[in-house]
């Protein structure tokens, strides 16, 4: 599976990474970068309503543990997890963007190998 990103949030995402400080860079922001350079990149108007994207509200569940969360994926200088926003720049945030409802991915996040559902999404 690879992810489906439209063509602003990937201009966006390879200009935030180009131009960050190499002492900030860790190991997620490759993450996100491999993920861009295999990426299938669309138009905007070509995106669908429910894939996740920068500002996208969606709901994901941990398919083991059952636990959901209901999240807001932004870019990292808006991210804020009282909020329930997450940066783009997190382990669940790589995981998921450019991924759609009803999919299920396996990610390596801070608590291991993890299989989870992206049950809803939400654009504006």
């Amino acid at each position: 599976m690879k992810p489906v990103i439209s063509n602003s949030d990937y201009t966006t995402l390879k200009s935030l990474i180009v131009n960050c400080p190499q002492h900030l860079k860790t190991k997620e922001i490759g993450q996100l970068m491999d993920e861009l350079n295999k990426a299938e990149v669309v138009t905007d108007k070509k995106l669908g309503n429910d894939v996740i994207k920068i500002n996208s509200l969606f709901e994901a569940e941990d398919m083991s543990s059952k636990k959901k969360w209901k999240l807001m994926l932004t870019l990292p200088g808006e991210a804020n997890l009282k909020e329930q926003k997450i940066s783009v720049f997190s382990p669940l945030g790589v995981a998921l963007i450019g991924f759609k409802k009803g999919m299920t991915i396996q990610w390596a996040l801070p608590g291991g190998m993890k299989k989870i559902r992206i049950v809803d999404v939400v654009n504006e």
